[in-house]
């Protein structure tokens, strides 16, 4: 059968797959089934136990459930303490890093020899980035990302082992995301778009971000606020609870016993959904879109006045949508985006971008008043972290396929304490139940 065949085949055979695996709506109510694992009022059904984070968004008051300012913690700590705790000189992705993996802050010696030792893992077998990488470039990072994680079991001598065994594979891993992001787009840029080619290697006496920026530019430079927006935008992606899909993929393909790469290659497929780690491109695109049909996108009213056309899907991509609003867990605020904004003022700033500047906060005033109009809002609506984390990557020249990238260089962080608690606590598979309603047939 042809190609052409196939798709053909395919298309006409697809009304079939709906007639046949439509379930009416009414059978989820009637069996109590709380779809997408969340329940009527939008909060996540309990699954597990967690010491890594711990996100609070509600509070008792007087017996009631009240929304209340969004709070994120790391290992006990308040995400805004860790951030407020570090030197304006000082990078933290390491530091927190060992606090989420091992669940404790770091002395000064734990942290240098942590650091060293990510600093030696930043290498990729002899040859990979030419057989693998460079030979078979996807249009899509995280895609090639999966590819090599899968591959660089291959390159482990002792793929499946104990605990210790899967902590050495999360480190190293950790320590190699950036050069799989970052060396799969140059040779992307390359063989599509007809762009030269540079493969810078990592310098062991810098930090994470400042090697990403070192890596991805051609000419290997950065200020120090761009490394340090960068870093604090990695550590506020490093985690975000037991739930969310990609890190509760990371749970589930651990309790059946699968080894390290497998699990995370499983966490980045998550990851690449649109509705997981895909948010912060449709906000570059919808801040696009306003762009081309303003006048002047520094005046609140007319960026009100588009923004409520958006809302009732007159325009843009004609969902309803107002990206960068909103969050399944987060009612009042999103402590992450509060920590975020500080620093792309500071960069907007320094890169003579306040008109753009202007235009993201007119969105971030608007639109929860616009929303809360528009419809019924049981928990508060309010700017979440993808408002501004894709203005941060575009101000410092980050190219769009790497976005999720980004978040994926983080979020490994999050990925391995979590498979770590994993292996440590639960010794079953996690198996929940689906109730039949096929209908018998004699």
């Amino acid at each position: 059968m042809t190609k052409r065949n196939v798709e053909a085949y395919a298309a006409a055979q697809q009304p079939l797959c709906v007639q046949n695996d439509t379930i009416p709506e009414s059978l989820f109510q009637e069996y109590g089934v709380n779809r997408g694992l969340r329940d009527a009022n939008g909060v996540g059904v309990l699954t597990g136990l967690t010491n890594i984070s711990k996100i609070v968004s509600f509070q008792n008051v007087g017996g009631k459930r009240m929304p209340c300012e969004g709070q994120l913690w790391y290992r006990g700590y308040n995400i805004k303490d860790l951030i407020g705790g570090l030197g304006p000189q000082e990078f933290g992705f390491e530091k927190i890093a060992y606090l989420l993996v091992f669940g404790q802050m770091p002395t000064p010696e734990e942290l240098a020899e942590f650091t060293a030792v990510l600093a030696d893992c930043r290498t990729l077998p002899t040859n990979f980035t030419r057989d693998v990488i460079m030979k078979a470039p996807s249009r899509d990072i995280m895609n090639s990302m999966t590819r090599s994680v899968l591959t660089l079991a291959n390159y482990d001598d002792q793929v499946n082992g104990g605990l210790g065994n899967s902590i050495r594979q999360c480190i190293r891993l950790i320590s190699e995301f950036p050069m799989l992001a970052v060396y799969a787009y140059h040779a992307y840029n390359h063989y599509e778009n007809n762009d030269s080619m540079y493969i810078h290697r990592p310098d062991p006496s810098l930090s994470t971000a400042e090697n990403i920026l070192r890596m991805l530019r051609h000419d290997m430079s950065y200020t120090q606020l761009e490394a340090k927006a960068l870093d604090i935008a990695l550590i506020l992606h490093m985690e975000h609870g037991g739930g969310n899909n990609s890190t509760f993929t990371t749970r589930v393909v651990t309790s059946s016993g699968s080894d390290t790469y497998s699990t995370m290659a499983a966490a980045l497929s998550s990851l690449k959904g649109p509705r997981h780690g895909g948010a912060n491109i449709k906000v570059i695109e919808m801040i696009q879109d306003i762009k081309g049909h303003l006048s002047d996108w520094t005046d609140p009213e007319e960026t009100s006045h588009y923004l409520r056309k958006i809302l009732n899907k007159e325009t843009f991509d004609h969902s309803g949508l107002i990206y960068g609003m909103g969050h399944a867990v987060y009612s009042i605020s999103d402590p992450r985006e509060q920590i975020l904004r500080s620093f792309v003022n500071q960069l907007a700033l320094e890169k003579g971008r306040q008109d753009d500047l202007a235009l993201y906060r007119n969105i971030e005033v608007e639109a929860p008043k616009l929303i809360s109009n528009n419809r019924p809002i049981f928990k508060g609506v309010s700017p979440n972290i993808d408002l501004y984390s894709g203005f941060l990557y575009d101000l410092l020249g980050i190219p769009m396929e790497l976005y999720t990238p980004l978040f994926a260089i983080a979020r490994i962080v999050g990925w391995s304490a979590h498979r770590i608690e994993e292996l440590v606590c639960m010794n079953k598979i996690i198996r929940p139940a689906y109730m039949s309603v096929m209908r018998e047939r004699g």
